[in-house]
């Protein structure tokens, strides 16, 4: 069989039921459904959200976001970390603060959530849609400094696309599924064609690259804390940033814009309803006090799954890099590459029986609305899309985890 990258292989096959029953052994199925990922609530969740119901602080205003806020920025590392309504709000926000403008480029990778593109395009600038890595799931450094290398060129300090003659002004890396992308390689591209870093950490809470937390590495990062993920507010996001003066511009335009007054509205720059509101804050609370909990128990499910699909023929279970240190947010099957055709398959079948399991998103450049974004040769994207399944990966899945 021909490695990940290589060329076409020859068909192979593999047994649909085996993996069925593999998923079935580990989840140790007795509902009637097991969910890809459901949120665990075992702390203080119900207290804090009681104490806001109790005293009527519910809305922005309220000592849950700060002290969430201080509490993300202790446990990242993070300098300062900027609470908003969702992912999607605090990246939009981190890129705008980061510099980019209607009609520049901006490189996120292929295979990522929408809202990474969405993002982009709230600014005005274009997507730029570069290759993943087979190693990570995350950008593909080295060949994105070599397709820079044919289409890109610096001027004057800023990085012009001589395809299009357009600024390429920024690189977002995103963490996929929780796997840190290779950010020294990665940060040496954006310094070559100097181009700003925003890393979308949205699935990455408590992941680690080389010993340091995700979104430490960009100029800002964002983070999402969507009921799927390894920490929920119900809906949530921040930013995290290590600059004193993007932290103050970022909750300023976060909050309206608003100038701090006892009773005026004045306002001094256009700016967005993106605040958390403290009911959110309250339960994120109570949530990341229960993180080294929820890392303890997905690690330990984790080393389940790799050690029973070790012995299922046609697939492989996905594991970090050597680099890294990932929270395992989605777990992720990668069928061999001549068993790509069974993806579906597998999924229908474990449909039927009652286990969530999902396919990687859909490629960018597949979405109508993203399909003439400039791109480079997505061959990676496109191989790893046909074969990856993300299956169950709750907290409480594992819950005898040692």
């Amino acid at each position: 069989m021909m490695e990940d990258g290589g060329e076409t292989p020859m068909r192979e096959t593999m047994d649909v039921n085996a993996v069925i029953q593999a998923l079935k052994d580990v989840t140790r199925q007795r509902e009637d459904t097991v969910p890809l990922h459901a949120p665990v609530f075992a702390g203080n969740e119900w207290r804090y959200v009681k104490e806001c119901l109790d005293t009527g602080w519910v809305s922005s205003v309220g000592r849950f976001v700060d002290q969430f806020e201080r509490m993300l920025a202790e446990y990242t590392g993070a300098r300062y970390a900027v609470a908003t309504v969702n992912g999607t709000s605090a990246l939009h926000a981190a890129l705008m603060l980061a510099g980019v403008l209607p009609d520049h480029e901006v490189i996120i990778p292929a295979m990522t959530f929408v809202a990474t593109a969405n993002a982009v395009t709230y600014c005005g600038a274009i997507p730029h849609l570069a290759d993943i890595d087979h190693r990570t799931l995350g950008l593909d450094p080295d060949k994105l400094e070599a397709y820079l290398r044919e289409i890109a060129e610096v001027r004057n300090g800023v990085c012009v696309n001589r395809r299009t003659n357009r600024e390429i002004k920024a690189l977002v890396p995103m963490h996929a599924f929780g796997h840190p992308a290779d950010m020294d390689k990665l940060l040496a591209v954006a310094e070559k064609y100097r181009l700003v870093v925003v890393e979308d950490a949205a699935e990455s809470l408590g992941s680690y690259y080389k010993g340091r937390h995700t979104g430490n590495f960009g100029l800002l990062s964002a983070l999402s804390f969507n009921g799927n993920k390894i920490v929920t507010t119900g809906g949530g996001g921040a930013i995290l940033t290590n600059d004193p003066e993007l932290a103050r511009l970022a909750k300023h335009v976060t909050t309206t814009a608003k100038l701090p007054h006892p009773w005026e509205y004045n306002h001094d720059r256009v700016g967005f309803n993106y605040r958390m509101p403290n009911l959110n804050a309250a339960l994120g609370c109570a949530q990341l006090e229960m993180l080294p909990e929820f890392l303890r128990r997905k690690r330990k499910l984790a080393e389940i799954y790799k050690e029973r699909f070790g012995r299922v023929r046609g697939v492989r279970f996905f594991e970090e890099p050597d680099f890294a240190e990932s929270n395992y947010w989605l777990n992720v099957l990668l069928l061999d590459p001549g068993c790509g055709d069974a993806r579906d398959a597998v999924l229908a079948t474990a449909h039927k029986e009652g286990i969530m399991l999902r396919p990687a998103w859909r490629l960018m450049h597949e979405l109508p609305m993203y399909r003439e974004c400039p791109r480079m040769d997505l061959s990676n994207a496109e191989d790893i899309a046909r074969r990856l399944i993300n299956i169950p990966s709750s907290a409480d899945l594992c819950p005898d985890a040692d």
